[in-house]
């Protein structure tokens, strides 16, 4: 592994590109407000998508922000660097993302008013999805081979660390109904249901005409094909889009192409393993 890409942060891997030692310690300190809103998700589990809708959904369906804003300064990650530079600008209500587990985040979360949406997904399909990101990210190391990569994942050798700790994390807080659980499946089945789910949940109260606006645009065609939030806006020194694009296929299931029996039946062993007394059911577990 090479030191220089890494730093540690609490037993975590976190890329130096994105983030510092000070960036992190700026996250712990931030001071919540009343009407901030964080989506909080493991890597590759569907932020880009969340980016997309949660400003929408904040703004009533215009479509302004998502066709005129990277995407990560107009949801920035809450640990990144960038945040303290645009977080002036913003108006209320905010939204973040965030890889942080729960203990990790800002200390003032528990005391305000603020809301999270937790996104989950299928581990295989997140293992899968990270495995090609790493493909392509040139300031990742190397992913190795598809078994080695799979190796890594589970012990938490990646960014952030175990997908079953950070689940864990988010599902033992004093949030109480100030955090919604959806998964990236539900939104892959009905993406209209889903907008409809968290508007009612950040009380915005939007139109059914909206709602579907909103969803439309936030097909994974569209963003495919928007500057704004497919990454084709980084240069090719951080993301190398030849080897495998950003946004690859946008679907659910996608780990039945890659793994062997074998190979599924040992992953969903340690998964279920570290998963025990969770009592979790997820829409994947008839898989």
């Amino acid at each position: 592994m090479s030191s220089d890409r890494y730093l540690l942060y609490h037993g975590l891997l976190i890329s130096t590109v994105t983030h510092t030692t000070e960036s992190l310690k700026y996250a712990r300190a931030f001071p919540v407000e009343d009407t901030d809103v964080f989506v909080v998700t493991y890597p590759k589990s569907g932020t880009t998508w969340m980016q997309e809708i949660l400003p929408l959904l904040l703004n009533g369906g215009d479509l302004t922000p998502v066709q005129s804003i990277p995407n990560w300064d107009r949801v920035p990650w809450l640990e990144e660097t960038r945040v303290a530079k645009f977080v002036d600008r913003f108006a209320s209500p905010r939204g973040f993302v965030t890889h942080l587990p729960y203990h990790l985040m800002p200390t003032s979360l528990q005391n305000s008013k603020a809301k999270v949406i937790y996104v989950t997904r299928n581990p295989k399909d997140v293992m899968v999805s990270s495995y090609y990101f790493h493909q392509m990210a040139c300031f990742l190391d190397d992913p190795g081979t598809f078994q080695e990569f799979s190796d890594k994942f589970l012990k938490g050798q990646v960014l952030f660390g175990k997908w079953t700790d950070h689940v864990k994390s988010w599902r033992h807080t004093e949030l109480g109904d100030r955090i919604l659980y959806t998964t990236y499946e539900e939104m892959i089945q009905d993406l209209p249901g889903a907008v409809r789910r968290y508007s009612d949940f950040l009380g915005r109260n939007l139109s059914e005409e909206v709602i579907q606006k909103i969803a439309d645009h936030c097909c994974f065609d569209k963003m495919k094909t928007n500057r704004m939030s497919n990454y084709s806006l980084v240069p090719g020194e951080f993301m190398d889009s030849s080897k495998s694009p950003f946004l690859r296929k946008g679907i659910a299931g996608d780990w039945k192409n890659h793994f062997t029996p074998e190979q599924e039946a040992s992953f969903s062993a340690i998964i279920r393993k570290e998963m025990e007394g969770e009592e979790l059911v997820f829409p994947w577990h008839s898989e």
